[in-house]
């Protein structure tokens, strides 16, 4: 199977460093640095303490390629446009585009450049750190599951390369149940570890960030269930603290966008929420603070880079 991993940050090449066991995988990225290491020196994954070096190819210039089966989209949300623009070149006539992109907008925006016919999309609970160059660090055992309704026979055959390759996968037919399960563990985690500066678990062994925790995990689910969104867990807090204990020693993805002085997510997260608030007339004080902290947070990166 030909993937292509649009980015090459720390899921794009966690996901690429299992999936080139059995298939051929190009990465994808701008960043020539991590793609120049990758080319030469292949990627270093971590995990309980045990490297691996695989050899998945790397490129910054996607028209190089052979057609592609699959593109996996695994670059930030502002990134996307560009993203799209890359899959268009890329992607063969047959093949078929997923966004395993935190937040919610990334599909609509893909689906505007390839067609929705062209576009699908999953979720991962898998967790990754970028340690350095060319290392990634396996921070969080956990499923990537794909949309069930999407024609594509390319999709059964990603699954099976994900369970080949040690990573567990499946599909699903209530795939908004799990994009707003992920999304409300984001913005129970996410803003808040890179505002406090602190990693995952910090979240559940302080009482003041429990607290925090509580309150704007509970706003996100009246804005679910205000939706007619089903959750896949039936308590909600008690879930994303869970997932803070799993993920204890992790770097969210927010925090590591924050602390290399990268945009975040926090607009596609947070800021989804707000605005799906807005929409259905919840009130949500505590993931609007958030979403500005995290805006006064990014600007002052910007202008400091």
């Amino acid at each position: 199977m030909n993937i292509a991993i649009i980015g090459a940050g720390a899921m794009g090449t966690l996901l690429a460093s299992y999936l080139c066991q059995n298939n051929q995988v190009t990465l994808i990225d701008v960043w020539q640095n991590q793609i120049d290491h990758i080319q030469q020196h292949g990627l270093r994954r971590e995990r309980d303490g045990i490297i691996t070096i695989t050899r998945p190819s790397a490129t910054t210039q996607p028209h190089q390629i052979a057609a592609c089966d699959v593109v996996l989209v695994l670059v930030k949300y502002h990134q996307t446009p560009w993203a799209a623009q890359h899959a268009q070149l890329i992607l063969a006539s047959d093949g078929v585009c997923i966004t395993l992109q935190n937040g919610i907008g990334g599909v609509d925006v893909l689906r505007s450049t390839l067609g929705a016919p062209r576009v699908s999309q999953g979720v991962t609970s898998l967790g990754a750190t970028l340690l350095e160059v060319g290392y990634v660090k396996h921070a969080g055992i956990g499923e990537s599951v794909f949309a069930a309704n999407h024609p594509s026979p390319y999709i059964p055959t990603l699954i099976d390369a994900f369970n080949q390759s040690g990573l567990p996968a499946r599909q699903y037919d209530n795939l908004d149940s799990l994009i707003w399960g992920k999304l409300i563990v984001n913005a129970g985690i996410n803003a808040l570890t890179a505002i406090l500066r602190v990693q995952n678990g910090e979240l559940a062994t302080h009482p003041g960030a429990r607290e925090l925790v509580t309150i704007v995990v509970n706003e996100a689910v009246d804005v679910a269930h205000k939706l007619g969104i089903t959750l896949p867990y039936d308590d909600p807090v008690s879930h994303v603290l869970s997932v803070a204990r799993a993920t204890a020693a992790n770097r969210s993805s927010t925090l590591q966008d924050v602390l290399r002085g990268s945009p975040s997510e926090i607009a596609t997260i947070n800021g989804a929420i707000v605005r799906a608030a807005g929409m259905c007339g919840v009130s949500t004080p505590y993931n609007r603070i958030l979403l500005e902290l995290m805006e006064v947070i990014d600007t002052a990166n910007h202008e400091l880079s």
